[in-house]
Order: C-alpha cells, then sequence, then structure tokens
C-alpha cells in the first residue's frame, strides 16, 4: 500500500496563494498517474488535477489556468502550485494515484479562502 503524505495548507485571502506538497512512501509512484483531491465542506472528494508519469497534466475547469500540479519522481513527490485563489477554492485536499476507488486516503491537508 503505497502512503502519501500531504502539507502546505493554509489560510488566505482571495486573490492569496498556496503551494501544497504531497510525498509518498514507494518509488512504484514513479509511473502512476497521480492526482490531486478536494473535498468541500458537505460535498464529494473530486479531482482537480492529474499528471502522469511523463508529465502531462490536466485539470478541471474550475481551477484551469490558477494551479499548476508537478512532480519529482526522484523525490517522490508531488505538487500544487494554487493562485488567485477563490473561497470556492475551500476545502481538503489530498493526493492518490488518479481514478483512485481504494479505501486509502492521507490525512489531507485543509486550504481555507476567506476574507
Amino acid at each position: 500500500q503505497v502512503e502519501f503524505v500531504e502539507s502546505g495548507g493554509g489560510s488566505v485571502q482571495p486573490g492569496g496563494s498556496l503551494t501544497l506538497s504531497c510525498v509518498a512512501s514507494h518509488t512504484v509512484v514513479r509511473v502512476a498517474t497521480l492526482a490531486w483531491y478536494r473535498q468541500a465542506p458537505g460535498q464529494q472528494r473530486q479531482s482537480v488535477a492529474t499528471i502522469t508519469s511523463g508529465g502531462v497534466t490536466n485539470y478541471t475547469d474550475s481551477v484551469r489556468g490558477r494551479f499548476t500540479i508537478a512532480r519529482d519522481h526522484a523525490k517522490k513527490t508531488v505538487s500544487l502550485q494554487m493562485k488567485n485563489l477563490k473561497p470556492d477554492d475551500t476545502g481538503v485536499y489530498y493526493c492518490n494515484k488518479a481514478k483512485w476507488r481504494g479505501n486509502y486516503w492521507g490525512q489531507g491537508t485543509q486550504v481555507t479562502v476567506s476574507s
């Protein structure tokens, strides 16, 4: 079981920026497509950004142009740079394999965007 540890969340005002980081426990993630997910209050967890092992990225419409996902194979990390944050970006952010349907999730990192 690959485990993930997320960090970097916080509280910011609208328009602010944050960069999230996630470290994986196993090198198997080097060949996996990874994703950042967001669970807003009262809503289901959803994918907001994905990155393949080759570096191809994809974003949900609501964050495209504001968020940037990146990965470092050597460090087994995946990051999410978030700019021009909006109140709707509030939630707990998790990283995991893309299209994950298993039960394991890390502890996540809380992002709160509020004035």
